[in-house]
């Protein structure tokens, strides 16, 4: 049996409102750089790199415009399920008593989300331009330790403040 969960409109706060611009600015920045960026990449450049930073696939430069599309495709996406915090899974049974906090603390961190996942795909291109530049093609080992490290981080912050009985 599905649970009935209420359905409430959840507010931005002002600190909300500022994540998301932030948000923003960086896709706006990422697709920026990508068009000025553009002319001056080689024909080639590396386009994939494995776990161990190193690039394993090349491609034409314009795949340079996958980093934004695909940037673009999750912010829209996380924002349109941001949108319907009532068919979350949540850690805790939602009541008419704490859904409300249970549903700003997770469109919150699907906020937080969107933020980390731009600023990965900002690094990435930052990271992709400077090695087709240099032909040094490989990324920082610290990219993919920085990604994980901070999507988990950030799920186990707001999972623990899912289960609280109260904010404090």
């Amino acid at each position: 049996m599905i649970e009935r969960r209420p359905r409430l409109k959840i507010y931005l706060s002002k600190f909300d409102v500022i994540i998301e611009l932030l948000s923003i600015m960086m896709l706006i920045l990422l697709a920026a750089l990508t068009f000025v960026s553009y002319k001056n990449l080689p024909d080639t450049i590396p386009v994939h790199f494995n776990l161990a930073g190193q690039a394993d696939r090349f491609g034409s430069k314009k795949e340079i415009f996958d980093l934004p599309l695909i940037a673009i495709a999750i912010y829209t996406l996380i924002t349109i399920l941001n949108k319907f915090p009532h068919i979350f899974n949540y850690p805790t049974q939602i009541t008419e008593a704490n859904a409300l906090r249970q549903y700003k603390n997770a469109t919150r961190l699907l906020r937080y989300l969107k933020l980390i996942i731009v600023s990965i795909f900002l690094l990435i291109f930052y990271f992709t331009t400077k090695a087709a530049d240099t032909k040094n093609t490989a990324l920082p080992s610290w990219i993919l330790l920085l990604a994980f490290a901070s999507v988990t981080i950030l799920i186990i912050t707001f999972v623990a403040k899912s289960l609280k009985k109260t904010d404090k």
